[in-house]
């Protein structure tokens, strides 16, 4: 990625050509403390000024709104993410919200999600949550086994995780529950009782994640052994929830019906998303931008530029029709030739549907005329036909 002075401008000029809905994610970097297999950017709560880090915030939500043309160009889906966001406080919240929607213009059919932990989730935040239209809570479960979560180094208990949901759904949320298997000691019956038991408590969405232990999280210097195979877990999962109601539409997410969650969906149609707060990822256009990857780094940005903006990347035409193809193959709609084509060219289309054709098992993926996508089979073999196009 392209890091100099240019940077802000680059992103500015990209933000002022945006036309329709875009995409916001909003990164909270707080946690209680670092999960060992935890790759992404956060830092002890205490250790940082919260009230410092909205001030950032506003700044970069407010120039950002300076920018954005204001003629059919608005908010479709917001996404407040972490770290640990249920750390703020409802008040500090209201006055996130509050920067978000004085700042920027929403569709009236926005969705807005907001990630929770159990240990810090509290029914304060509901009341907050309702009063600015928040639509979706995803809360990080991980599991219902208190030696699993005690073995993840979780700040919560399953008792805690069962309140929690329980709150979440009673208070009238659309509520979505990331469960993780693949971890040391669990078997295809202990992960079956996590999965019933979310399901039992009235979940309408399911996240399901093995472990991997990526460069950076603390366990890559020494990864845990004996690790149990995932796949019967997730070929499994793929069996029993669509017994119980719930659509894969994405390689790792089961819906019921009008639950799908619209902010991930962005992302895997290259959507342009709008990045906010230390550690966030962001696309416009055709260019890929990160924020600065520390609090310091994206501070220091802010203050000089307004944005938090430190790296992009433009993707080269064949760089982003692969990588596009990749994307769309995670959903079960998968590639539509019409759209395809039309973004990216009759050529790369060929080209795709070729390398599929010849190179990958072909009880992998479904041809339907004019539009192909995994199978269920395809989608537990995924990252090996991702290679063949990448």
């Amino acid at each position: 990625m392209r890091t100099s002075n240019g940077v802000p401008d680059e992103i500015a000029d990209a933000a002022a050509r945006l036309s329709g809905p875009f995409s916001v994610y909003v990164h909270i970097p707080f946690c209680l403390r670092k999960c060992p297999y935890c790759s992404f950017y956060s830092m002890p709560v205490e250790e940082h000024d919260r009230d410092r880090y909205l001030a950032l915030a506003e700044r970069e939500i407010r120039r950002f709104g300076e920018l954005l043309p204001r003629d059919n160009c608005a908010v479709s889906t917001v996404y407040v993410g972490g770290g640990t966001p249920t750390l703020l406080s409802p008040g500090e919240w209201d006055v996130l919200f509050g920067l978000l929607k004085g700042f920027l213009s929403f569709f009236p059919s926005a969705e807005i999600t907001a990630e929770a932990n159990p240990e810090s989730f509290s029914e304060g935040h509901t009341e907050v949550w309702k009063k600015w239209g928040v639509a979706r809570v995803s809360l990080g479960v991980q599991s219902f086994s208190d030696a699993d979560l005690h073995w993840l180094d979780r700040p919560h208990d399953a008792d805690r995780a069962r309140w929690a949901l329980k709150k979440a759904v009673a208070a009238g949320f659309s509520v979505s529950a990331d469960l993780m298997f693949g971890l040391r000691g669990q078997n295809l019956r202990g992960w079956k009782s996590s999965v019933s038991e979310a399901i039992g408590l009235g979940v309408h969405h399911i996240s399901l994640y093995q472990l991997s232990i990526d460069e950076g999280c603390r366990w890559s210097m020494n990864p845990p052994e004996d690790l149990p195979d995932g796949y019967p877990m997730y070929r499994w999962s793929q069996w029993y929830l669509p017994q119980k109601g719930f659509d894969q539409y994405e390689i790792a997410s089961f819906a019921k019906p009008g639950h799908h969650c619209r902010h991930n969906l962005s992302y895997w149609t290259n959507a342009p998303v709008l990045a906010i707060g230390a550690g966030a990822w962001g696309y416009l256009g055709n260019i890929r931008y990160r924020n600065g990857g520390t609090i310091k780094e994206y501070g220091e940005a802010v203050e000089k530029y307004g944005c938090g903006a430190v790296a992009t990347e433009s993707l080269e035409p064949e760089k982003a029709f692969r990588e596009a193809a990749v994307l769309l193959l995670r959903t079960k709609w998968g590639i539509s030739f019409r759209d395809y084509s039309a973004q990216y060219g009759e050529e790369a289309l060929r080209s795709v549907i070729l390398t599929l054709r010849n190179e990958a098992p072909q009880d992998c993926i479904d041809f339907r005329g004019d539009s192909l996508a995994l199978t269920r089979k395809g989608m537990r073999v995924a990252n090996s036909i991702w290679s063949l196009i990448i």
